[in-house]
């Protein structure tokens, strides 16, 4: 997708610093941070939403690798792993990502 800013990441074309990436994920900071650890844990293949996802086996390697990097941050006391799926459950972004916050002083909801 041309115009997708999760792709244009993937492919180089923006200036990102990747905290975490495997062959089929990135993760880097939310530049709009709503907890103290705000991550973005995305699928570098373009996938719309998660009503689009063939591969289940894909979201379990996501939370696979948003619990390592909760435990790698000492949050342990609580985290929260969270996909919006759809402009009425807050997605902005039409790639599929989830959001890894934590810290002390996080609230639910954000913001």
């Amino acid at each position: 997708m041309d115009d997708c800013i999760f792709c244009k990441i993937r492919d180089g074309e923006m200036d990102t610093e990747f905290i975490y990436e495997d062959d089929q994920l990135m993760v880097f900071a939310d530049i709009n941070a709503q907890a103290p650890v705000h991550l973005l844990v995305v699928p570098k293949e373009h996938i719309p939403s998660i009503l689009d996802v063939e591969d289940y086996n894909l979201v379990g390697r996501v939370h696979q690798v948003a619990v390592e990097l909760a435990e790698e941050r000492e949050l342990e006391d609580g985290f929260r792993i969270v996909n919006n799926c759809g402009p009425e459950g807050g997605q902005t972004v039409n790639h599929l990502h989830f959001h890894l916050l934590g810290g002390r002083q996080l609230q639910w909801p954000p913001g």
